[in-house]
């Protein structure tokens, strides 16, 4: 199998500076935090979770705009966060702001 994908609304909580990787590349890192009600085996249950996101090129540029508060949809696919951190971040294919 190869699914890896993942769409998530919410909140900015943090927010990065735009950088550039050595190539050049914008870069930018944010966490997203999600509030809602979710089934979970027939019974209603509070899901909350905060999920760091890493943006690139045109993304990174895009999302720039943000502010702390700001609310969102994300979707991507999870990864590490590099070769050395184990860490997973949520790759940024997608983002709306509402």
């Amino acid at each position: 199998m190869s699914c890896n994908r993942l769409e998530l609304s919410g909140e900015i909580v943090t927010l990065e500076v735009l950088r550039h990787t050595p190539a050049g590349i914008p870069v930018l890192a944010f966490t997203v935090k999600h509030a809602s009600i979710q089934n979970d085996a027939g019974m209603k249950r509070q899901a909350e979770c905060e999920v760091p996101v890493m943006a690139m090129a045109e993304l990174a540029k895009k999302a720039a705009g943000l502010k702390i508060g700001d609310k969102v949809k994300v979707a991507g696919f999870l990864a590490r966060k590099s070769l050395r951190n184990d860490r997973l971040v949520l790759h940024l294919d997608e983002l709306e702001t509402e």
